[in-house]
């Protein structure tokens, strides 16, 4: 049996665990730079608030309604949701952190189980006493059936936050849309909606090899997993990404090309720092940057660089960005987002061409990520790396009650 155990609009809830002022009011969270809506709670959600709308966009119909608005408080999730990963864990024999706020279970060695509905509430309310964060329950004989009744749980009616798809898994697959089917997505389930595939219960009675061919071998394995079939594994070990990117809007548009650079080299300072995490080597970057695209005049540009011999050496990395943003900056623009990409990497295992510059110097970066290793991230940095003029606005923010000493909550007896 597997289980996958997600937490309800995991961003506004965790604003509602230590202010208990605002648990029974409508709370939305913005993205970064407070653009967008990320996060709706079920109370905001029955007032037809969308997700991922500019807040510009729909302020006033917040005002209207006294919605509770929060900045995105990163600090604050991440610190929950490790103790919300804590909780879940004692529960099973295997867990696999899936995103922030989802865990996949499996259940080996607990075949003594006989009411797993009984259990999904118990794991419920621990995860409720101990960290005060509402989680849906989802059990199924495979991931996908697992995640499917987690929705279930969540958000369909006639099930109190826990759902076992081998029971109903008729209905359950039947009232959702194929859209929802985990692995499916919108632009796959429009193209299975031409065919006459609208539920995830039309996509379970589709032949999973004729669906291969037509489409891929994912969608065949999702098919079987529909149908009881074990055929998604989660991996032991994190598999190492295949691009590596790090992005940004700014708090304040800029209009300077030495603010531009100076933005860009630090994503590219951030890139060349995740690739040696992972012990990959960058071949080629993307260099991009753009205004708003609400703005009267968009603006976007972007610049490949393809280096002669792989490198994960940030000061090379961070030249080649420099000579780049000579193409991407235009006068006049209100630059409001930029980011490089690293969009091809190999593994830090390789052959060198006898011909081509060995850009690499390892033993200096190796002493740069000890230091900051030690003494924490940005201790050293590079020259042309001023944040100072890129933090985040984060207007709405709550206080970090876990993680700065001045936030922490204070209990009058």
């Amino acid at each position: 049996m597997y289980a996958l155990v997600d937490a309800v609009s995991f961003y506004a809830s965790a604003e509602k665990v230590f202010d208990p002022t605002i648990r029974n009011k409508p709370v939305v969270v913005l993205t970064n730079n407070d653009g967008c809506i990320c996060a709706v709670c079920p109370i905001a959600r029955k007032l037809g608030i969308p997700k991922f709308k500019p807040y510009f966009q729909i302020k006033s119909f917040l005002e209207k309604h006294n919605v509770v608005i929060r900045s995105s408080n990163y600090e604050l999730y991440a610190d929950l949701s490790e103790k919300m990963m804590n909780v879940i864990s004692r529960f099973c024999d295997n867990q696999h952190i899936y995103s922030i706020d989802e865990s996949f279970l499996s259940f080996n060695n607990y075949a003594c189980i006989n009411d797993w509905h009984n259990y999904g509430q118990q794991i419920r309310k621990a995860v409720w006493k101990e960290t005060r964060l509402p989680v849906g329950v989802g059990f199924g004989s495979t991931p996908t059936l697992a995640k499917a009744a987690n929705h279930a749980a969540k958000k369909l009616s006639g099930f109190d936050g826990v759902a076992i798809a081998d029971t109903h898994k008729k209905d359950i697959l039947k009232r959702m849309s194929v859209e929802q089917v985990w692995g499916i997505g919108t632009r796959l389930g429009a193209k299975l909606n031409v065919l006459g595939v609208k539920s995830a219960f039309d996509l379970a009675k589709q032949n999973p090899k004729q669906m291969r061919k037509q489409f891929s071998v994912l969608v065949e394995r999702t098919i079987n997993e529909l149908n009881g079939i074990k055929c998604l594994s989660w991996d032991e070990v994190k598999q190492a990404k295949k691009e590596i990117f790090s992005t940004r809007s700014f708090g304040q548009r800029l209009t300077d090309f030495n603010a531009l650079k100076s933005a860009l080299v630090f994503h590219a300072y951030i890139v060349a720092k995740k690739a040696r995490e992972q012990q990959s080597l960058i071949k080629r970057i993307s260099v991009f940057a753009s205004s708003s695209p609400h703005d009267d005049d968009y603006y976007k540009n972007a610049v490949q660089v393809q280096f002669s011999s792989a490198t994960d050496n940030t000061l090379y990395i961070a030249s080649c960005v420099a000579e780049a943003v000579q193409k991407i900056y235009y006068p006049g623009v209100k630059f409001y987002r930029c980011g490089v990409g690293a969009i091809e990497l190999d593994t830090n295992i390789y052959q060198p061409d006898l011909f081509a510059k060995d850009t690499n110097n390892i033993e200096l970066m190796q002493c740069l990520d000890a230091i900051n290793n030690r003494y924490g991230s940005g201790t050293l940095q590079l020259g042309s790396m001023k944040t100072e003029k890129f933090h985040m606005r984060r207007e709405f923010m709550s206080p970090r009650f876990t993680s700065q000493w001045q936030d922490i909550p204070k209990i009058h007896c």
